[in-house]
């Protein structure tokens, strides 16, 4: 437990101490995010042009501290399955900071990987997939809450498909909640924290959770990077003085999609990033409608859908701190699903 302390700690204040030096170095040098206009359809945020982004490498610096000063706690030792959910949060995000740097240096909103972007990330999030049932031990199981249940047992080649569309749907859902100012970080900090009650469980209980390998290594990830996502919400909070970017995006969702491999609880992810869900959802029935009404419906006033109550008149406040309490939610339902299921296997011995 205090190696998991240690994490978190070091996590928020070199996230904290990132990210101001991150506002500092792109406000020196006049650099911001470009925001799209009205002739893009875009929501009226022109006033937030030109603020600092890419606050994103200090979440992921500051995990990977945190994660790392963590293990001089004896007790503490790194699992490969961990490292390689880092790597597969570097990769993702020098994707989103290419895409990040090419918006700021050619001052506009869509970068290079516009169109192509989903391609890309899909075939990177395959082979990251393929990389972890490779070189890892992970159970190739579909389950909610351990291996067993409902224990569908996959091929490695089916499993390193549906790894690779868990990480893409995740990694794009999380970005696309990266809208308003600190919806996409606080919601992120609420799955963190759910997923390290998860793995510290599982390291608590291992004959229920035999399946995961070095499950206290996992919560450590867990909790450093609910840890960095509260150090950058300090200065993300609205009125936000810098965003997290694709760089940042990407990164967490890498990190929230592995937790839930590498854990087990692969079905539970849609509750615990429950508000990514609705937003990614959102986009997708936008695109429906409009496409199938002949491009000439929209089903709401502007997707995502956190724009679509801003243009209903709520302040960007209120849409933030009810998405939350959405996200809080999701987070509460699973983990009572996890824990109502230990509670009766428990009952029954």
């Amino acid at each position: 437990m205090i190696a998991l302390m240690i994490a978190g700690a070091v996590a928020t204040a070199v996230s904290l101490v990132g990210t101001r030096f991150t506002i500092l170095f792109f406000r020196n040098r006049g650099k911001g995010q470009p925001i799209l206009g009205p002739e893009d359809r875009g929501p009226q945020h022109q006033h937030k042009a030109g603020t600092p982004t890419m606050g994103g490498i200090a979440i992921i610096v500051g995990a990977a501290t945190g994660y790392v000063v963590a293990h001089f706690r004896e007790g503490l030792v790194f699992s490969n399955q961990a490292l390689v959910l880092f790597f597969a949060v570097f990769i993702m995000a020098f994707l989103g900071f290419l895409d990040d740097y090419i918006k700021v240096k050619a001052s506009r909103n869509r970068g290079i990987f516009w169109k192509k972007k989903g391609y890309i990330t899909f075939g990177m999030s395959v082979g990251l997939g393929w990389l972890l049932v490779t070189v890892t031990d992970v159970s190739r199981t579909v389950s909610f809450t351990r291996a067993t249940q409902p224990g569908w047992h996959l091929p490695w080649w089916a499993w390193t498909i549906y790894a690779g569309a868990i990480i893409f749907a995740t990694t794009n859902a999380v970005n696309v909640t990266d809208g308003l100012d600190g919806l996409a970080a606080g919601s992120a900090s609420f799955g963190f924290l759910a997923f390290a009650i998860i793995a510290y469980w599982a390291f608590r209980n291992p004959a229920y959770y035999s399946s995961v390998i070095n499950p206290l290594d996992l919560a450590a990830v867990a909790i450093a990077f609910a840890g960095a996502c509260a150090g950058f919400l300090w200065y993300n909070a609205a009125p936000a003085r810098i965003f997290m970017g694709d760089v940042g995006a990407l990164g967490i969702g890498a990190a929230l999609a592995l937790l839930a491999l590498t854990t087990d609880a692969q079905l539970l992810l849609p509750l615990i990033c429950l508000i990514n869900v609705i937003e990614i959802g959102s986009v997708f029935l936008q695109m429906a409608v409009f496409k199938a009404s002949g491009r000439k419906k929209r089903l709401f006033r502007l997707s995502p859908i956190h724009h679509h109550f801003e243009m209903l008149g709520w302040p960007e406040t209120t849409v933030i701190i009810r998405f939350w309490m959405i996200a809080a939610v999701g987070v509460a339902a699973a983990l009572a699903i996890y824990l109502a299921d230990f509670t009766r296997l428990q009952g029954k011995s």
